[in-house]
């Protein structure tokens, strides 16, 4: 007993100096928490939680030393919850809770590309036909299908077409990704589309939107010099904006893990900083009086950060790029102030900054995978440093270790959190770093800062044509991995538990000190077994009625062949079977013509009614059956009845299979309300 009383104190006393860096892995706690919770909280529960945090947060310097460490941490899990309450409440805005169709008026702020290639506008001071200002979104987001004509889509303009639009979708499946909360967060009150083209009602005002429109600039000039591939991809790295970017140029970046090169994030912006820092300190030291009486290094490390916040400037500032700009910051700020310049400290500082800005950053892949990659490579370095300090190491072993090191170090910290949001496995993606980094980090960054710094005299053009040629030999890169054999592994989605456990035991790893970090090693082993036990439901039912799902024998049969497209997608991609909705769809027994589509399930059948005239040729139906229908139908006696009406109170839903028969899972219980669900507490 006391030998185990020695070892725990010895384990907490070898903890001084490095708890810091738990206090964003604290705020963390309280942030999940509150989005993990199925009843939006009363605002005076979240005002009373936040402010009891922030008095313990404040008040530990008047307690006894061995209490500060606990009531710290739980100051700062409560400090989370309330700040990502107060996050959510003051993002709020109108949703629209109807189909509408008809004529959308707004100002464009944001063009990009949808999932499935078409071109999409971002609208605000939008006014809906017979819709009150109140209940009018403040943005909403319109996919372009269909000839648009020879309208010119500019920052700032106002622009009037005729569209559907509606409200958020909810999970695909319960425990699924929730675009309802993303969109609350993005502050887009209603998505849709139109086949329409896009007329221009007003140009943009002078002066508006400056940032955006010297984005668009700079990637036309960008894509007008560099045409083809090359051009949409310098355009995307230079500006953020990746809408001239085809789908099987990006399919192939994400098959070989090489897409983060298109999001503005860590890499671009550490790239740029190093790139500026060495080049402002070499020119510096060249001048003997600069050299012996001005302080070079912090001159190059503050004009290395106004070149990075120019970055994420012109980048349109969104998360990514904006969690990447912190860390520089702190990074950079910390060499101006004789601090190492990156540690595990500076990163737990970044990481406290975003999540207290930003809370429902905490949910996203790309702050879930930066961090990860992040921490694992400076707790990794600092390792590496210990096992190098006394050992001979050739100058020119040096770099083709760090490639190598930080590669597989960054590849298997960030592997678990890929594969959890997309159910994919690139199997090359290691080799394809390999070959692919050093010309983006050696060629293509340093041009693309030449480039802008020439631009203002008209040679850009020249730096520019360099650029292409590692760009092109980046795109080869992809493509050739990607076209061998069993290149992506399809991956099933994990349980709601897997990824937290991961994580978990990821950081105790890095951040614990002393022997008894391997513990960390037990929440991965947890995670692990529990992940390839993850059972998939047997029966899934989209949230409007237009897909059935049932699991057999061959897969998941869906109920129709084409048509919501992005609920099949992700279904199959969940199960990790590799199969297309075109596949899944033969293995459902159906009659077309008739839009009445039956399979066996559960010793009974399903039913899926498609269509008005399939809802009226509809009558009757027996005990053992249940019915979806993508079309409200009356009520039907003797059978469940599942049609839009009653799928919007539940939302999609799940039917596993166990031991005690069938277990049903909603995506919205009832009783369940959130923020960014729609309506008021009392619907539920």
């Amino acid at each position: 007993m006391g030998g185990g009383v020695l070892w725990i104190r010895a384990a907490w006393n070898a903890q001084r100096g490095a708890l810091f860096s738990w206090a964003p892995v604290c705020l963390a706690v309280g942030t999940g928490s509150y989005f993990a919770l199925p009843v939006e909280p009363w605002p005076w529960h979240l005002w009373l939680t936040g402010l009891c945090g922030l008095a313990l947060v404040l008040g530990q310097r008047w307690l006894p030393t061995a209490l500060v460490p606990p009531v710290m941490a739980l100051g700062l899990v409560a400090l989370g919850f309330g700040l990502a309450g107060a996050r959510a409440h003051l993002v709020s805005g109108a949703v629209l809770d109807y189909r509408y169709y008809g004529p959308v008026e707004g100002r464009i702020v944001n063009i990009d590309r949808s999932a499935s290639d078409a071109v999409r506008l971002t609208l605000d001071r939008v006014v809906l036909e017979r819709t009150a200002p109140k209940r009018t979104p403040r943005r909403v987001r319109v996919s372009l299908h269909g000839d648009q004509g020879f309208t010119r889509l500019a920052p700032g303009v106002t622009v009037i077409l005729t569209g559907h639009l509606g409200p958020p979708g909810g999970p695909v499946e319960p425990g699924g990704f929730d675009f309802q909360r993303h969109a609350w967060f993005l502050g887009l009150g209603a998505v849709g589309y139109t086949r329409n083209p896009v007329l221009t009602l007003d140009p943009a005002a002078a002066g508006e939107l400056r940032v955006f429109a010297a984005r668009m600039w700079l990637s036309e000039r960008v894509r007008r010099l560099l045409p083809d591939d090359s051009g949409a991809f310098a355009a995307a790295i230079m500006s953020g904006d990746r809408s001239a970017m085809d789908k099987e140029m990006v399919q192939a970046l994400r098959d070989t893990n090489l897409a983060h090169l298109l999001a503005i994030s860590g890499l671009h912006m550490g790239l740029l900083v190093g790139f500026v820092f060495w080049a402002l300190r070499l020119g510096l030291l060249l001048v003997p009086p600069v050299r012996h009486r001005w302080p070079v290094k912090k001159i190059a490390a503050a004009g290395a950060l106004v070149s990075a916040a120019g970055y994420l400037a012109l980048s349109g500032g969104n998360v990514a790029t904006e969690r990447a700009f912190t860390m520089v910051a702190v990074a950079l700020t910390a060499v101006i102030f004789d601090r190492r310049a990156l540690s595990l400290r500076s990163v737990a500082l970044a990481a406290l900054i975003i999540l207290c800005l930003q809370p429902e950053a905490l949910l996203s892949p790309g702050f879930q995978m930066s961090f990860a990659a992040t921490v694992a490579l400076v707790a990794c370095y600092e390792v590496l440093s210990d096992w190098q300090r006394g050992r001979e190491v050739p100058r020119w072993v040096q770099p083709v270790i760090a490639l190598v090191f930080s590669s597989v170090v960054a590849g298997f910290a960030t592997a678990p959190v890929g594969m959890a949001h997309f159910n994919r496995s690139a199997v090359y993606g290691l080799a394809a770093n390999l070959v692919a980094m050093p010309v983006m980090g050696a060629l293509v960054m340093p041009m693309g800062v030449v480039a802008a710094l020439l631009m203002p005299m008209g040679l850009d053009w020249m730096p520019l044509s360099v650029m292409s040629l590692g760009l092109d030999w980046v795109l080869t890169v992809a493509r050739w991995f990607a076209g061998l054999p069993g290149a992506v592994r399809p991956v099933p989605a994990p349980g709601p538990y897997e990824l937290p456990l991961l994580a978990f035991g990821g950081v105790f790893l890095a951040l614990w000190r002393g022997p008894s970090r391997v513990l960390g090693l037990v929440p991965l082993c947890l995670a692990v077994a529990l992940w390839i036990r993850a059972d998939r439901p047997v029966l899934l039912i989209a949230g409007n009625g237009m897909l059935v799902g049932v699991m057999t024998e061959q897969g998941r049969a869906l109920s129709r062949p084409s048509g919501a497209g992005f609920i099949a997608e992700n279904w199959l991609e969940n199960d990790g079977l590799g199969h297309f909705q075109a596949q899944a769809a033969g293995l459902w027994p159906g009659d077309a013509d008739n839009r009445l589509w039956h399979i066996g399930f559960a010793g009974g059948e399903i039913v899926h009614v498609q269509g008005v005239r399939a809802g009226r040729r509809l009558q009757t139906c027996t005990a053992d059956q249940i019915v979806v229908s993508s079309v409200d139908l009356p009520d039907l006696a003797g059978c469940r009845v599942l049609d839009p009406a009653r799928l919007r109170r539940t939302g999609s839903i799940a039917v596993w299979r166990d031991e005690d028969g069938l277990r049903w899972q909603q995506a919205a219980p009832e009783g369940h309300w959130r923020l960014w669900h729609g309506g008021t507490r009392q619907d539920r």
